[in-house]
Order: structure tokens, then C-alpha cells, then sequence
């Protein structure tokens, strides 16, 4: 945005430098001369191109005096116009421009996408889960060192340079189209107010919030928030775990961490249009024709059946949790 009002602000400077300088002479020689002619004056004046007269200033003290007034104010802001659109070319701003616009449409036609909320600490490892796990996804950062470094997890990020609590860059994310938003900056007031305008905004979105104080879950929730997580919190069972069950922990870090593929532990909705309705799991094929192991299932009123029997029939409403290669939950999930 910077760029463009630099742009904008030296080519108004130089429209009204050689506007200046024709009506100046149209009027000191009282429209003797058409005014293309002082038009024509004005620029070979400036561009000191040697020309010559078009116009017969000299002899006439009003149009010296204008003239010598002209090419020293005029020439200097076309040199400063034309030293700052170098500086803009050479540095590759102009390319940006374009870049950014570039990003911007292809936001713009982004559905169902999830937007992340800073880009530091807890911002970045989420912004690779959910690239990793073949999401659409927009972050949104102030700080354009921090973009630099998410953007080594995938070149063609799509971001907004900004603060996340503004409701222009929230917007400019494609809030209004998007299946869920992470809110996860360094500030826990920065937390709930963007939390706040991301629900008055989006009425159907998810909103997930970062929160290092708990006593704030409340009114977390009561902004909007459909999930609040504690770093301090999940840190503190994490240390338990890793001391009493370090095999299961082990387990699901291999599973997150693994680089002899992508399994990942995901869900699938069953709709009311869906084809898997009515089937029992075993027919539905889930390990069969995609290599997913069916977990759980969570009914209508949010309770989890585990390992569930294979010949449960399946029921509008419900969401089964499967583990596999993302790829394969990917093509079950378009496909039902």
C-alpha cells in the first residue's frame, strides 16, 4: 500500500508541475499561444531537450522569470520522480506489487479455507500441519521477517501483511468464506479481540484461540471462541505423559513426525446425501479400498464409540475418526 501512494504521489506531483507550467504560459501571454503549444514548451523545457523557443520568452521578463522559476522547481521533482521509480524497479517493489496482486485474487476464490492468525512460536507449526494435511490456508502476520520464515515451509504461502485484529485484514483473508480460523498471537487481549471480530464477521465459521491465561477460557468463549487452547496447559500434560507413557507418546510423534509418509489421524462427516449411508463399516471398505483405520465414531450428541463394531450401520449426522496416509483420507473425504 506504501508503494502505491509513493507512486501515486509523484506522478500527481509531476501532472501538476507541467499543468503549472502551460496554463502559466497560456496566461502570461494571454492566450496568444494555443494551448498545446505551451504544453509543448513546458516539456522541452523540463526535459532540457534544446529545442529551442516555440514560445518567445526570451525578451519577455514575466515569462523569464516564470521559466527560470519552472525548471528549477520542475526539473527536481521529475529528478526525484524519476530516481524513486528506478529505486522502485531495481529493488523488485513493482514485481511485489504484482506478486501481491496475484495473491490477492487467488484468496478471493478460496472457499472452505482455514486462516491462521500469527505466524511465531505456535503460528508456524500449525501453518505446517494444515499444509501438510492438504489445506487451503491464508496466514495472516505483521511482521514480514516472520513471513519470510513460514514461507520456507511452502513457496506459494498465501498471506496478509498485517494485524490480525483489523477487521480490513481479516476480510482481506477471505473470512467470510472460510471453514475455520486459528487465532494464535503472542498477546492474549490481541487474542480475544480478534477472536471477537472473526465471529461478528463470520457467524458459521470455527474459531479456535490461543490462550496462556485459563481464566480467560470464558470470555474466550463467550467472544466466540468454539475451542480454546492453553500452550502452558497441553505442555504441562505433555511432561506427564512423556514420564508415564512414553511409548504412546513416542507412538503419536512417530505417526506427526514421520518422513516415510504423511499419517495423520483425521475425521469424516457423514451427510445426509452421502452414499455411506445406511452401510455398515465393513461395506462402507474403509480398510479395503483406502488403507483407514476406523477408530471411532462420534453421534449426533458428541459421544465417541470406540472401536466400533464393524457391522454398525452408518447414520446421518455421525463422524467417523480414521487414521491413514493423508492422501487417502483426502480422496474418501471428496469422494463421500
Amino acid at each position: 500500500m506504501e508503494i502505491k501512494r509513493r507512486l501515486i504521489y509523484i506522478l500527481f506531483a509531476i501532472f501538476c508541475v507541467i499543468g503549472a507550467g502551460s496554463f502559466g504560459y497560456y496566461l502570461i501571454f494571454k492566450a496568444h499561444y494555443g494551448f498545446m503549444t505551451c504544453l509543448y514548451m513546458t516539456v522541452i523545457s523540463l526535459t532540457t531537450v534544446g529545442y529551442g523557443e516555440v514560445i518567445q520568452v526570451t525578451g519577455n521578463v514575466p515569462a523569464e522569470i516564470f521559466t527560470m522559476i519552472l525548471i528549477t522547481f520542475g526539473m527536481g521533482i521529475i529528478l526525484y520522480g524519476i530516481s524513486t521509480l528506478t529505486a522502485i524497479l531495481i529493488e523488485g517493489e513493482l514485481s511485489g506489487i504484482l506478486r501481491k496482486k496475484r495473491m490477492e485474487k487467488k484468496i478471493q476464490k478460496l472457499k472452505d479455507h482455514y486462516i491462521v492468525c500469527g505466524g511465531g512460536q505456535t503460528g508456524r507449526p500449525v501453518l505446517a500441519e494444515l499444509i501438510i494435511s492438504g489445506e487451503a490456508v491464508v496466514l495472516i502476520e505483521q511482521n514480514q521477517e516472520i513471513i519470510e520464515r513460514c514461507k520456507a515451509l511452502w513457496d506459494d504461502l498465501l498471506y496478509v501483511l498485517g494485524d490480525a485484529a483489523d477487521d480490513a485484514n481479516l476480510k482481506a483473508a477471505g473470512i467470510e468464506n472460510a471453514k475455520g480460523i486459528i487465532v494464535s498471537l503472542a498477546s492474549d487481549k490481541d487474542n480475544l479481540f480478534t477472536t471477537m471480530s472473526a465471529r461478528m464477521l463470520n457467524s458459521r465459521i470455527r474459531i479456535i484461540s490461543r490462550t496462556t491465561d485459563t481464566a480467560l477460557e470464558a470470555k474466550m468463549r463467550r467472544a466466540g471462541a468454539n475451542g480454546i487452547v492453553s500452550p502452558n496447559y497441553i505442555g504441562a500434560l505433555r511432561m506427564a505423559s512423556e514420564m508415564i507413557r512414553p511409548a504412546a507418546v513416542d507412538f503419536l510423534d512417530s505417526m506427526l513426525r514421520s518422513s516415510r509418509g504423511n499419517l495423520r489421524i483425521h475425521e469424516i462427516s457423514i451427510s445426509e446425501n452421502s452414499p455411506l449411508l445406511g452401510k455398515n463399516l465393513v461395506d462402507a471398505g474403509f480398510k479395503q479400498k483406502f488403507n483407514l483405520l476406523v477408530l471411532g465414531v462420534r453421534n449426533k450428541n458428541k459421544e465417541i464409540e470406540f472401536n466400533p463394531d464393524p457391522t454398525r450401520i452408518l447414520v446421518s449426522g455421525e463422524t467417523l475418526i480414521v487414521m491413514g496416509e493423508v492422501e487417502n483420507i483426502t480422496r474418501v473425504r471428496h469422494k463421500y
